[in-house]
């Protein structure tokens, strides 16, 4: 059974790490100080090296929680058909989950050899291609173009996409470049199957 003192740590280590994903997002790891997550969160900031050890492991906690997050989202329901729609709209709820902004933010850190998130980003990615190729596997897709191929090209899309509205708002719409990523994916399907698993 989970004490009050238990039950108080563990609701100051969400706030802690919910205001830390937002300011990881908004200003980027290196700029953002401890100082920033104790007013964001209104947790001491004596607290957070408390729970974390240090800014790098408030780094990967957040990290952590963000795969969860997206692992949750893309978990497919029992029953569930496959088609470009289903797809579609899955990269449209990706799109806005606070998350999405902070694996973007932080991409360019996460590309350098030597940085501590290196590893939670390589999981990101494969959790990404990973359900795109299981959604993918289940159309006919012509001879000689893998589902793996296929999804790496999606979710390399799908990032370029977000990164450019992030960016320019005002210039980007994502559902438009989303419709349009979908429009070209079904263009290479048999006819009528961008819309229904095979086999119906």
């Amino acid at each position: 059974m989970t004490t009050r003192r238990e039950q108080t740590s563990n609701e100051s280590r969400e706030l802690i790490l919910a205001a830390a994903a937002e300011l990881f997002a908004e200003k980027g790891y290196r700029q953002t100080t401890f100082v920033d997550v104790a007013e964001r969160s209104g947790i001491s900031r004596g607290s957070i090296p408390w729970h974390f050890g240090s800014k790098e492991g408030l780094l990967l906690a957040v990290l952590e929680r963000s795969v969860a997050m997206v692992r949750d989202s893309l978990a497919e329901k029992p029953g569930e058909e496959a088609s470009l729609e289903q797809l579609s709209r899955g990269a449209g709820m990706m799109f806005a989950l606070p998350t999405t902004k902070l694996f973007v933010t932080l991409l360019v850190e996460a590309q350098e050899p030597d940085s501590p998130i290196r590893g939670r980003y390589v999981e990101i990615h494969n959790t990404l291609r990973e359900h795109c190729r299981r959604w993918l596997e289940r159309l006919p897709l012509p001879q000689g173009l893998s589902a793996e191929a296929l999804a790496v090209t999606i979710i390399g899309a799908g990032i370029g996409v977000h990164q450019q509205w992030l960016l320019a708002p005002e210039r980007v719409d994502p559902e438009q470049a989303l419709a349009a990523l979908r429009a070209l994916v079904a263009g290479i399907l048999p006819a009528g199957e961008g819309a229904a698993s095979h086999g119906e």
